[in-house]
């Protein structure tokens, strides 16, 4: 079993910058593939970028292409995401999980607003 915890969010003006962290417990963290994801109000959940295990391949959602940046420490069980150039459009409850997600990963997420 894995349990997350997504952290690092809050207000910021258009054009700044926040770095979400994702604390992951449980044994074999190291070997999944790891997502950020995020739904804004009134839509549905959506990928925002993705890492992968073992080669620690990097994917992102076109939106946020060129601005946010994935990354994770296996030794610390931790996920990060640098998200720069925010975009009033960018406000929304971002929340880590494996990839492919599983329904019984998902946690209370981290809430970012983005102010114009």
């Amino acid at each position: 079993q894995v349990q997350l915890v997504e952290s690092g969010g809050g207000l910021v003006q258009a054009g700044g910058s926040l770095r979400l962290s994702c604390a992951a417990s449980g044994r074999a963290f190291s070997r999944f593939s790891m997502g950020w994801y995020r739904q804004a109000p009134g839509k549905e959940r959506e990928f925002v970028a993705t890492i992968s295990w073992p080669a620690w391949i990097t994917r992102y959602a076109e939106s946020v292409k060129g601005r946010f940046t994935i990354s994770r420490n296996n030794a610390q069980n931790t996920v990060y995401l640098q998200m720069n150039s925010l975009k009033p459009e960018d406000t929304a409850i971002y929340y880590c999980n494996t990839d492919p997600s599983r329904d019984d990963y998902w946690g209370q997420g981290t809430q970012v607003t983005v102010s114009s």
